[in-house]
């Protein structure tokens, strides 16, 4: 089995690479299951239901979160009837949604997807490894695969989380940081890891957000409105190969695409609407 995680969707620009770019490499790369990280995705901050829906229908079968998952108030209310969209599982008891999905690919295979968050220079939730522990039990005969998006701001605590779930889950991807690593491996125990899948969204940036007003916040200390900035746009993550059998990965391969030049005048075209 081939599975396709993407780095954080950020904004316009990176949504439009998930639509031009998504349908060509679930082809190329023989993608049987596809998740994304897609807490950025509504103007760099939340996620909104109807955004939810347009990703899902371009062939995305999971959607993890983190820190922005609650940045759009409207998205509180859908969590519930939209099991296909995750916050972290960590988060206190009685936070709106869930952190686990059981699915199946095309096939039938079921595919389990766990998204946990940091505690390390994040907002206050609860123990990730414990919580990795109970869910690994409920999971227990139901799915073989399972993927954990650990979004986190630590690498140290991203490797925790691998080595923990070594040889007990598929594959350990850590989000949050948008900027691709370059730490690709499978762990002893057979569990693919990456540190960060990287962003979707524009390169020419201050990880996402226009060089200007990120500098200015830098060297001011003054309050400023960020905006996605739009130049250089790329799509980001991993490719994973899985055992159907077992449920350990086999290879695990980073990919960054880019678009070609028509693609992007017409991002920034787009942009500009």
């Amino acid at each position: 089995m081939r599975i396709l995680a993407i780095g954080d969707i950020n904004g316009r620009p990176g949504r439009r690479m998930v639509e031009t770019h998504l349908p060509r490499l679930i082809l190329e790369h023989r993608i049987d299951f596809s998740l994304a990280n897609v807490e950025n995705a509504a103007d760099g901050f939340g996620i909104t239901p109807d955004l939810t829906e347009q990703l899902l229908a371009h062939g995305l079968d999971c959607l993890t979160s983190g820190n922005h998952i609650y940045d759009k108030q409207e998205i509180i209310d859908y969590l519930a009837a939209q099991p296909r969209l995750l916050r972290p599982e960590n988060y206190p008891t009685g936070a709106a949604g869930s952190g686990v999905y059981v699915g199946a690919t095309a096939s039938g295979t079921p595919v389990a997807v766990v998204n946990l968050m940091g505690r390390i220079f994040m907002p206050p939730c609860d123990d990730p490894f414990r919580t990795a522990d109970r869910v690994l039990d409920r999971l227990s005969g139901l799915a073989r695969i399972i993927i954990v998006d650990m979004h986190a701001e630590a690498t140290s605590e991203k490797y925790a989380m691998g080595y923990h779930l070594t040889g007990r889950v598929s594959a350990v991807v850590g989000t949050h940081t948008h900027v691709q690593t370059a730490d690709e491996t499978i762990l002893a125990g057979g569990t693919a890891y990456i540190s960060d899948l990287g962003m979707t969204g524009p390169y020419d940036s201050v990880i996402g957000i226009e060089k200007s007003l990120a500098l200015k916040k830098f060297l001011t200390g003054m309050p400023v409105r960020f905006s996605v900035a739009r130049r250089d746009p790329r799509l980001c993550g991993v490719v994973i190969e899985v055992d159907d059998a077992t449920g350990k990965a086999r290879r695990i391969e980073r990919i960054q695409v880019r678009p070609d030049a028509a693609d992007e005048a017409g991002q920034d075209d787009a942009q500009s609407v």
